[in-house]
């Protein structure tokens, strides 16, 4: 199922989903409204702890979190449906290609296709393709705390997963237009194809 006015953006650490996402919606505020996951709901602040480092989880039960984070999401006050009923496109940093991607790392490909297959897709996905050396270099240059899943080596298989994803994506039968992205082109650039790419 392909939920209209929907769009979705997605990459490793570092990508600059987040930033183009904020150039869309400030683009033109009274048609996009952003959005994110994990969300800023009381599970979505669970895993982003989680994240932090402030305590581990056995990576299945995250892989559940995630799931149900997403539907709430979804399907919750003030979410994904609630949103788009409103008149509103909904652009969501991450969705459950990020699941299928660094969930799959350390737990196998299995239970995130499970978890998320009953999930309806976007109508648009962006993918920001980037070498993880390059992301990685990014996400030191905030001088923040790196979160688990932002090293190298994670990131690297992260980023090979996410290509398989999107290239199983492509293949199969669905109505999902699917983008990419040069996300080591400048803020400009990336916001301009973004912005074309839509009016298309």
């Amino acid at each position: 199922m392909i939920l209209k006015n929907f769009i979705v953006f997605e990459g490793i650490d570092g990508a600059g989903t987040s930033t183009q996402i904020k150039k869309l919606v400030e683009s033109n505020p009274e048609k996009y409204i952003a959005s994110a996951e994990p969300t800023s709901g009381p599970i979505g602040k669970f895993i982003r702890q989680m994240l932090a480092g402030e305590f581990t989880l056995d990576e299945k039960s995250s892989t559940y979190l995630f799931a149900a984070d997403r539907c709430q999401h979804l399907y919750g006050k003030n979410g994904i449906l609630e949103m788009i009923e409103s008149g509103k496109t909904v652009v969501s940093d991450r969705y459950i290609f990020s699941s299928l991607a660094y969930q799959s790392v350390s737990c196998g490909k299995e239970l995130p296709r499970l978890l998320n297959s009953p999930f309806p897709l976007p109508e648009y996905l962006f993918f920001f393709d980037i070498n993880p050396e390059i992301s990685l270099k990014r996400v030191e240059s905030r001088n923040e705390k790196k979160e688990i899943y932002e090293k190298i080596d994670m990131q690297k298989k992260t980023a090979e997963l996410y290509n398989q994803v999107i290239k199983e994506y492509e293949e199969a039968d669905n109505q999902m237009k699917i983008i990419h992205v040069d996300a080591s082109k400048s803020i400009e650039e990336i916001s301009d194809f973004i912005r074309k790419s839509l009016e298309k």
